[in-house]
């Protein structure tokens, strides 16, 4: 081999070392950083309630067909839709418009259909099997858009009565007669402690155990822990009695958690909800194992809609990296 040859032959040997070293280097740093991101990701994903921007909806005009842009330009993967917000174009357009509009807008923003939260259908825990199975009618019409939507479950209310015997057997078959249709939709049906006997968590989940039906199951509510108002004929207004441990109730909720409610009223000055030790509800919330959303639900009044749920979103955040 001549020197001119030999000369080529080390250039060339040097350059395929060095870009073999490059490309190696390049995959180490790549994998770093990607540890790195997988470290400090939440073990959750994050998706809003659409009830933290009813006033926004409701009293401010907004068309709640920009739920889904609004929630993707404030960092959101998933949407938790409340059904009454959309009854004026309900009427409008139509049940099926909406919901294919829905379906639509979501997808053009690249977002998640999470649940559909249901109100002012009946009460599934209605004590009148007559006024519990026209409930369980009106309910299956979302159902069945959830399925459409894509989303895999429906939240639903099971006030019924604050008289605990009574309640434990009504709850029960109107869950089963729900759940019994939802099953063939592929869609959950989960109980939210919402007020009365629904925020007991132990008589809760003793329904569930009794509904027996793996489609049935909780949406623990950080927050809506009071099992009776002053005015105990009303669902809604000052509280009377709360039930003892919210940290306790979430934890027994967690073991049929299907979806999980961050609840916010208000923060301090570090950012911290002043009524609600979030850190402790996160560690509850992966002790159980849970990994799927958590939905913002912020229902302050000191701080407008859009900032209180940053707020909470950013706690959310912010506390997943303590939690072990």
């Amino acid at each position: 081999m001549n020197t001119a040859s030999f000369k080529n032959l080390s250039l060339y040997l040097i350059t395929l070392l060095f870009v073999a070293t490059s490309c190696k280097n390049g995959e180490n740093k790549m994998k770093v950083q990607q540890e790195k991101t997988a470290s400090t990701a939440p073990f959750f994903k994050l998706s809003l309630a659409q009830w933290s921007l009813h006033k926004t909806f409701n009293e401010d005009g907004v068309s709640p067909f920009k739920f889904a842009k609004m929630s993707k330009a404030m960092g959101f993967q998933g949407l938790e839709y409340v059904n009454h917000i959309y009854a004026k174009q309900i009427e409008t357009l139509g049940f099926d418009v909406v919901i294919d509009s829905l379906k639509t807008l979501s997808a053009q923003n690249g977002m998640q259909n999470v649940l559909i939260m249901v109100d002012n259908e009946g009460d599934l825990a209605d004590p009148d099997e007559t006024i519990r199975d026209a409930a369980v009618e009106n309910h299956k019409k979302w159902v069945d858009a959830a399925a459409k939507l894509g989303a895999h479950a429906i939240r639903v209310n099971t006030f019924g009565t604050n008289d605990p015997e009574i309640w434990k057997i009504s709850v029960v078959d109107g869950l089963q007669k729900l759940a019994t249709y939802a099953a063939t939709k592929n869609i959950n049906v989960l109980c939210e402690n919402h007020g009365w006997l629904s925020s007991d968590a132990e008589k809760l989940m003793q329904a569930i155990t009794d509904v027996n039906m793996t489609n049935c199951g909780t949406l623990p509510d950080f927050g809506n822990w009071c099992t009776k108002r002053k005015d105990a004929a009303k669902k809604w207004g000052e509280c009377a009695e709360l039930y003892p441990d919210k940290y306790k109730g979430t934890s027994l909720m967690m073991a049929a958690a299907k979806a999980v409610s961050a609840k916010s009223y208000d923060f301090d000055t570090n950012g911290n909800e002043t009524t609600i030790d979030y850190k402790r509800m996160l560690q509850i919330v992966k002790d159980a194992g849970y990994t799927g959303f958590i939905g913002v639900e912020y229902e302050g009044s000191r701080l407008d809609e859009t900032a209180g749920t940053k707020a909470t979103r950013d706690l959310l955040l912010k506390v997943a990296k303590d939690v072990k």
